[in-house]
């Protein structure tokens, strides 16, 4: 049996097994924003699953953290969802306050100057 035909609870170590960090993106619920990227290891990964609050794997301070600890704005688990490689995570959160570090709502809040080219496409 393939690891895309496994259930995700028979198989989710496999995934670090094969990449020890796993980007997941956060994303409302409620109305589709993309809150966040962060990555998660093995025990974030079990750590969310246990307290449905988001925990990732911070590559700066080389530690866990979990998401709203400090500030109060904790996301909470709604769903999980994998892509067809499982090697990127897309979890879907009720955000208790802004999920950015800045205060804003989402850490996707500037905009490049991008003039797309014309492709005929």
């Amino acid at each position: 049996m393939s690891l895309q035909e496994q259930k995700p609870e028979d198989n989710y170590r496999e995934w670090f097994d094969r990449a020890p960090l796993i980007p997941a993106i956060l994303q409302e619920e409620s109305t589709g924003e993309v809150l966040m990227l962060a990555y998660m290891n093995l025990e974030s990964f079990e750590r969310t699953l246990q307290s449905g609050k988001c925990t990732f794997w911070s590559r700066s301070r080389q530690a866990l953290w979990c998401k709203g600890e400090t500030s109060g704005h904790y996301q909470y688990v709604r769903r999980i969802l994998y892509d067809c490689d499982c090697d990127t995570l897309l979890i879907l959160v009720s955000s208790a306050g802004p999920a950015c570090h800045t205060g804003h709502k989402s850490c996707f809040y500037r905009e490049y100057p991008y003039i797309p080219k014309d492709n005929n496409t």
